[in-house]
């Protein structure tokens, strides 16, 4: 099974303290392709993931999803893309690939196209991480690349948000001097709160030195905070993930891209093969070239996360001070207990995390959804 990877990964996993017996294991695995258990997003991402039907009429804000959907530009390019199903057509994401490129003022070879941002960074844990070479995380956070770690046998180190919710970037960068990934949500999920790019500019420069920073800016754009792309323009020891399933309403769409230098990029793609969804790329590619959407979906998202909050003040309910589409909110009793009595209210909220075991994470949905949200939560709560 071994010869599904090269001499050049073989040595490399070993390098990070993988045995012989562990290449075998992960060869196997590899040549399962798409079948890999990290590889399954709802087993990773939606940790309460809703099994079987749900009311019509129920409201679901539990997922991170923009209910908004794709733009209309993007759903046109689908729909004209869909006759063109039989073909392969590279070119669209060349095209992309392109367009990214030059609104992030980066070389092409430095950019590649992805269907959404898991596979990235699940590629990215086999690439950098191993038993002597640790994944560095937030906790809480966004537990994908944490579980992927140790799926493959590799060593996790979680550090505490700061008490302000931000990644305590100085903890990070001393929590290995072996670390092979740093990873950083931000925002963050699940809290919705920033790391000022400022303190993340501190951790590259002063991280382990042979360690790679993977910045997740999935929420970016719906928090309005400056973003990552000039690290990689610099030649950094980072990796930028975006998606199209936040703010562009891509989730089920699937596309995103990696950003870095081009040995990290071929490194990291080392472990995937097979064409991106040409309607991905097309829906992506228009919803780019549409320059107020951003904007106008930012206001759209914070004026009902605002309203939502207001509505939280009034009532004395203690919550995390979000800037993205999420926010956690602290119900004083097992957060299971209330998602499960939401749910018999027709309304499908987040998860827990282990380390926050009293908060429960809450969408923002339409407006109309939300105040729906009030009204079950009032009665859960009351």
């Amino acid at each position: 099974m071994q010869n599904v990877l090269t001499r050049a990964q073989q040595s490399d996993f070993v390098k990070r303290g993988f045995s012989r017996r562990d290449l075998g294991r992960i060869a196997a695995l590899l040549t399962t392709g798409a079948a890999l258990p990290f590889y399954n997003e709802p087993a990773l991402a939606q940790l309460s993931a809703i099994r079987g039907p749900i009311p019509a009429d129920a409201v679901k804000i539990d997922a991170n999803e923009n209910p908004l959907g794709p733009c209309e530009e993007a759903a046109a390019a689908i729909h004209g893309m869909v006759k063109q199903g039989g073909r392969y057509m590279y070119e669209e994401t060349f095209q992309f690939v392109d367009l990214m490129s030059e609104q992030e003022s980066l070389k092409s070879s430095y950019v590649r196209a992805f269907a959404g941002s898991s596979a990235p960074l699940h590629q990215a844990v086999l690439a950098f991480t191993g038993p002597d070479r640790p994944l560095v995380t937030a906790d809480p956070g966004y537990e994908a690349a944490g579980v992927a770690a140790r799926f493959v046998g590799s060593k996790v180190i979680s550090v505490p948000l700061t008490k302000d919710y931000k990644h305590d970037v100085k903890a990070m960068a001393a929590a290995s001097a072996d670390s092979g990934l740093i990873y950083i949500c931000n925002p963050n999920n699940p809290t919705g709160t920033v790391t000022p790019k400022s303190e993340i500019a501190w951790l590259v420069e002063n991280k382990p030195k042979n360690a790679i920073v993977m910045i997740d800016e999935a929420y970016i754009h719906i928090s309005g905070e400056p973003m990552c792309s000039d690290f990689v323009a610099s030649d950094k020891d980072v990796v930028i993930l975006r998606t199209f399933s936040k703010i562009y309403g891509m989730a089920g769409i699937r596309a995103g891209v990696a950003m870095a230098r081009p040995d990290l990029l071929t490194k990291l793609s080392g472990y995937s093969a097979g064409a991106m969804p040409i309607t991905a790329m097309a829906a992506a590619t228009a919803s780019l070239k549409v320059k107020d959407l951003v904007p106008k979906r930012r206001k759209i998202i914070a004026d009902t996360r605002n309203d939502t909050f207001a509505f939280l003040d009034k009532h004395n309910f203690h919550y995390v001070p979000s800037v993205s589409n999420k926010f956690m909110v602290d119900v004083k009793r097992p957060g299971r207990e209330v998602i499960e009595a939401m749910r018999k209210e027709k309304v499908y909220i987040g998860r827990v995390w282990p380390s926050w075991p009293t908060y429960v994470r809450v969408t923002i949905g339409t407006p109309e959804e939300m105040k729906k949200f009030q009204t079950a939560f009032l009665k859960v709560m009351a």
